[in-house]
């Protein structure tokens, strides 16, 4: 086990939830009949950020936009990958507006933004490993928008088949801890696609599915530091095992909406020198 594990600097972008809610139902987790705290969501949000900035990392803010409440959710926005941006089609009518508000950010940002021709939603299903792009499918983003990944960034794309419904996007199911390694919960991808995981990172950390179910897999690891759910007890102690840093941080009133840490986190990979 490495006793000393380096973390990176990262660039990340957000947007707050000032229009936060659960206005419509596009996954198993959202019901609209539910009460969301909006009050309390900016105070969990609101100490992601500050744990963000406390640990060196940069943050810069997309301004929200009335009747947008997913739009909190800035994974979904985008992948970059060595300063490239490809965007975002979303499945759903009701976040497609989301996108062009994003490609304006990244536009003044001094970034070219490629246009999907296909359904594809960012980071939630498209994870950058450093070797390669990880590429879920299944509910989401279509195979097809696999193929302009692959073709726009010039980056090898592995796809990977979800299965369960509540697991709807690939960062809900899997994350990167470092250039080496990645965490996952294996029961929710086909068997194949657990056969190539399985192959790619042998000593992967396995989660649960009481740790997906917590939103454990759906955190953000800086190499060191992982920002992860506070339910997630089970996951955080094996990262510790391996050594890493758990940092716990309660994003509970977005898990109303099926999103955690890393749906409202979009990391901009800039070209490395």
């Amino acid at each position: 086990m490495p006793e000393n594990r380096v973390p990176r600097r990262r660039r990340f972008l957000v947007c707050e939830p000032r229009y936060f809610a659960v206005q419509y139902a596009i996954n198993p987790w959202m019901h609209p009949d539910v009460r969301v705290d909006v009050d309390l969501a900016q105070k969990q949000w609101r100490t992601l950020i500050r744990v963000y900035e406390d640990h060196g990392h940069t943050v810069e803010t997309v301004p929200p936009v009335p009747g947008l409440p997913d739009m909190v959710f800035a994974a979904n926005s985008a992948v970059v990958v060595d300063g490239r941006v490809f965007g975002s089609l979303f499945q759903a009518p009701e976040r497609r507006p989301e996108s062009s508000y994003y490609d304006t950010w990244f536009k003044a940002a001094g970034f070219d933004v490629y246009r999907p021709e296909n359904v594809c939603e960012g980071e939630g299903d498209l994870v950058p490993t450093g070797r390669y792009v990880l590429a879920g499918t299944g509910f989401r983003t279509t195979r097809e928008a696999h193929r302009e990944v692959q073709e726009y960034l010039g980056v090898p794309v592995i796809s990977l088949t979800l299965v369960d419904p509540y697991l709807y996007h690939l960062d809900t199911a899997l994350f990167v801890l470092d250039d080496e390694n990645i965490a996952y919960y294996p029961d929710a991808f086909s068997p194949g696609s657990r056969e190539v995981l399985a192959r790619l990172y042998p000593d992967a950390v396995l989660g649960t599915r009481e740790d997906a179910m917590t939103f454990g897999l759906n955190s953000v690891s800086d190499g060191r530091h992982v920002f992860i759910s506070p339910r997630a007890e089970g996951l955080a102690a094996q990262l510790a095992d391996r050594g890493y840093v758990p940092v716990p941080v309660d994003l509970s009133e977005f898990h109303k909406a099926g999103g955690g840490i890393k749906c409202c986190t979009q990391e901009i990979r800039e070209i490395r020198s």
